[in-house]
């Protein structure tokens, strides 16, 4: 009497493998530097896409596109998922942006979305910032400091969220990044008086070409 198997018959053909677990090696951010050119750098005109503060208060002033245009920029990304460490640039920026308007130039603080917290933030610290939201991250891609497939957690400890390195940056009118800042280790923050510098220098500049 023959055995009757209890399962039943199966080609191994059959059998799906699943693909092979395919390894990407982590590529470290490449931000862009001092002597670099940002050919599409622009703002937005969407004024959902602004906040502005002024001594700690919701200020609703124009936004200076045309300067933004014509005068060199300073701008900084931040994110409140940096923390303290992003609380210290902030500050470190409002100390400084009286003297950039005064040198000729602007300053803004570039942030991925508005934050629930900003306001808060903006009254404790007696802000007189001016904040541009970068939906999709859009300007922290074209300035490197910023990819999805090198999310900043991979080399700082305590960042849950990919967001976009503390950098700082001075661009003049042609779109030339004449300063460039990243504090890697927390413990170099950027220096005020280069910063202020290449502001003067790059509207100097632009005031001589007029003059000419």
């Amino acid at each position: 009497m023959s055995l009757k198997t209890k399962y039943p018959y199966f080609d191994s053909l059959e059998i799906l493998l699943e693909n092979d677990f395919v390894f990407k090696p982590y590529k470290p951010l490449s931000p862009v530097k001092a002597g670099n050119f940002i050919p599409d750098f622009s703002f937005s005109k969407d004024f959902g896409r602004w906040q502005q503060y002024t001594n700690g208060a919701d200020s609703h002033g124009l936004i200076p596109f045309s300067k933004l245009k014509s005068k060199p920029v300073v701008i900084a990304f931040y994110s409140q998922h940096w923390g303290q460490h992003g609380i210290k640039q902030l500050l470190s920026l409002n100390e400084l942006q009286h003297e950039v308007k005064a040198t000729g130039g602007q300053l803004i603080v570039i942030s991925p979305q508005k934050e629930t917290l900003l306001n808060k933030l903006a009254w404790e610290h007696n802000l007189s910032l001016t904040f541009y939201f970068d939906l999709n991250n859009e300007i922290a891609k074209q300035f490197r400091v910023y990819d999805e497939a090198s999310p900043v957690w991979n080399r700082f400890s305590g960042v849950d969220e990919n967001v976009p390195l503390l950098a700082t940056y001075v661009l003049n009118a042609s779109k030339n990044i004449l300063y460039d800042h990243i504090d890697y280790d927390f413990e170099s923050p950027f220096a005020a008086d280069d910063i202020l510098t290449a502001v003067y220098e790059a509207a100097h500049y632009v005031s001589d070409r007029k003059s000419a």
